[in-house]
């Protein structure tokens, strides 16, 4: 039986690497910091690691690419979407109006992950403005504190089932500015994938120039556009060694041992770039897990 290392019970996390094993008998390693989740596997006390890496409207969680990038050596090892569906949660008893209904200017603070918080913002913004907004390891300890601190009037923002878990109400539901919001996931661990097939495969990679000068990137992505070589995701991030220096992290539509990626990675290397494999991975949809 594999152990998966995950952010808390109740959390989007939890939520969606369980459909992505559904049926499958694992072991759940719960933790409340992303950090911690990470350093489960690179100690072995998990085989995988669950990673939030991008959402529909935030974009790149900038935090954990950066953990994958720089504090550990954990291989990608499959994505999948997942719907980030936010709901307010707390004690109906006390956002009760007169006539039972809720009455959000009860409600004086709301905690959740900043990420949850920032898919959010029309809502607080029109039904919660007086509220103070504070942040949580993640949307599941938001609301374990909200269950922990009965009669303050606090509210969290979270899952539907972090609320059951917690013995709260769901105060309003489906609170997220877009219909449309998901989040992306990454499995990352030593060991393949297999627990699901998919037709779609993809390959990440770090990519950084050997100098600042002008036409680099250029050269770097002729190198995929002439073979036709689709990529779903360029970024640049800081090396963190040198103001103004970066390196390009790329998503590509291909597999690592197809024919023409590793010639296009060869020609990346011959112009003095550094290239560092992430994984090459299957690749699901939220229509391929239901």
């Amino acid at each position: 039986m594999k152990t998966i290392a995950v952010l808390p019970a109740g959390s989007v996390s939890d939520e969606a690497v369980k459909r992505l094993f559904a049926g499958e008998p694992m072991n759940w390693k719960h933790h409340r910091l992303i950090a911690d989740v990470f350093m489960s596997t690179v100690n072995g006390v998990s085989d995988y690691s669950v990673v939030p890496i991008e959402n529909t409207i935030e974009g790149s969680v900038n935090l954990h690419v950066d953990w994958l990038v720089h504090e550990v050596d954990l291989p990608i090892q499959a994505e999948w979407v997942y719907p980030s569906i936010q709901n307010l949660i707390g004690r109906g008893s006390e956002a009760a109006g007169e006539e039972g209904e809720i009455d959000f200017s009860k409600i004086k603070k709301v905690i959740s992950h900043p990420v949850a918080i920032a898919q959010c913002l029309q809502f607080l913004r029109s039904e919660l403005p007086h509220a103070e907004i504070e942040t949580a390891g993640s949307t599941s300890e938001g609301v374990k504190i909200v269950k922990e601190n009965p009669g303050q009037g606090w509210a969290a923002i979270g899952t539907m089932t972090a609320a059951g878990n917690n013995g709260l109400d769901v105060l309003s539901q489906g609170i997220t500015d877009h219909d449309n919001n998901y989040t992306r996931f990454l499995l990352v661990g030593s060991e393949p994938f297999t627990a699901r097939q998919s037709d779609k495969q993809k390959t990440s990679i770090l990519i950084t120039l050997p100098e600042d000068y002008p036409g680099a990137l250029h050269q770097v992505l002729a190198a995929f556009a002439w073979r036709k070589i689709n990529l779903s995701k360029i970024e640049s991030r800081p090396t963190k060694k040198k103001l103004g220096n970066y390196y390009f992290y790329i998503d590509i539509d291909m597999a690592l041992d197809s024919v023409l990626l590793p010639s296009a990675l060869e020609e990346i290397e011959a112009l003095g770039c550094q290239v560092r494999i992430l994984g090459s991975y299957p690749s699901f949809t939220y229509e391929q897990l239901l």
